[in-house]
């Protein structure tokens, strides 16, 4: 749903990738084989490692999945996962460069990983370490930025210059793509709205604060305040223990959604006061960054219009100036669970041009590829 103040949209350049008129202008500028070359994609989770070849059109010719090693391992033990996927898709497809998403803080530079929660990176040299073991350039990025560039490029962000992205799971993740570019901030850290403290001397969050966006619109509230109600002993919640077997442990994010879905009282309650906090965040990030649109992934997205519908209602009574200014769009997004991938996979077409010059000039020399 738009508001009828919503703005007239300028006409954008039409092009194959959907790109807005500034960016469309850079990609004219690119030669057109490096759009069309296959690239690997890595999505780097707390449970999963997800590697795909993705060619220029965002389409996944192929797919290996992975557990994720335990965090205890050393940093060499996630390099040895993501290494043998690379090689068994090279082996399969000509591929040119490979792109890492990765859930953790990634330096300006996109090399290093900074930190990770579930895994043991601390100011770890990924690109580097990756770069010397395999025969590609590599490039790192922040999981949630790939996700937004994959929606920017080839799903529900296409057409728009200023969009902001929103993945709504255990916590927020978040990332803004500006003109044909990924803002991730001077020290390459932007996007973490989750941590927006919005009820001052709130939940305790991981972080180390309270009260963090998080903490009131994501997979985690909605599976907390859930089993709050368990714990209070509440009569409303018995059909919701019900159907996750009669324990606690048997609720989870999932579960909820389908039970809302099937007309749970309580279910559709619990997402609509979720979607009500997203609501009154997406109010506050409209009235510092002004984008266009904004897209909302992630797992807890998939409950579409019982998470959308209340946040659309509580952003229009939130946003400043409302009714004298014009409303962004609120989109769930298109690419699902391989946005990350696919990103990560595109964001490395960029360097990929530069591996084919290093390869020619090997060839030319004699020097074994």
């Amino acid at each position: 749903m738009t508001s009828p103040n919503a703005p007239t949209r300028q006409p954008v350049l039409p092009t194959l990738l959907g790109l807005g008129p500034r960016a469309e202008r850079r990609r004219r500028a690119l030669p057109p084989g490096l759009l069309r070359l296959p690239t690997i994609g890595i999505d780097i989770g707390g449970t999963k490692v997800v590697a795909g070849v993705v060619d220029g059109e965002g389409r996944v010719l192929e797919k290996l999945r992975t557990d994720t090693p335990d965090k205890s391992k050393s940093a060499k033990v996630v390099e040895d996962v993501i290494v043998d996927l690379v090689l068994r898709l090279a082996d399969r497809h000509d591929v040119h460069a490979v792109g890492i998403g990765a859930a953790g803080w990634v330096d300006a530079e996109r090399s290093r990983v900074l930190f990770a929660p579930h895994l043991n990176w601390r100011n770890e040299p990924l690109q580097q370490a990756l770069s010397e073991r395999l025969r590609f350039p590599v490039i790192v990025e922040n999981d949630a930025n790939a996700a937004a560039w994959a929606e920017w490029r080839f799903g529900a962000g296409r057409g728009e210059d200023h969009m902001v992205m929103l993945t709504l799971g255990t916590g927020i993740g978040g990332a803004v793509v500006r003109d044909g570019y990924v803002d991730r901030g001077k020290y390459g850290l932007a996007g973490e709205f989750g941590h927006m403290q919005v009820v001052p001397g709130g939940h305790r969050c991981p972080c180390g604060n309270r009260g963090c966006w998080e903490q009131y619109s994501s997979g985690n509230a909605l599976v907390r305040d859930a089993r709050e109600l368990v714990t209070e002993e509440s009569p409303v919640v018995e059909p919701l223990l019900a159907r996750a077997g009669g324990t606690m442990a048997g609720i989870t994010g999932p579960l909820v959604t389908e039970a809302a879905r099937a007309g749970d009282p309580v279910a559709t309650e619990l997402l609509y006061e979720v979607g009500t906090w997203l609501g009154v965040g997406i109010a506050n990030l409209a009235a510092a960054l002004d984008p266009g649109r904004f897209v909302i992934g992630g797992g807890v997205s998939e409950a579409g219009d019982l998470l959308l519908g209340p946040a659309r209602e509580a952003f229009k009574r939130t946003l400043t100036g409302r009714g004298f200014r014009p409303e962004a769009f609120i989109v769930h997004a298109d690419l699902g669970n391989e946005a990350g991938l696919v990103g990560a996979a595109d964001l490395a077409r960029q360097v990929a041009r530069r591996f084919r010059t290093i390869k020619r000039h090997r060839v030319e020399r004699g020097v074994a590829s």
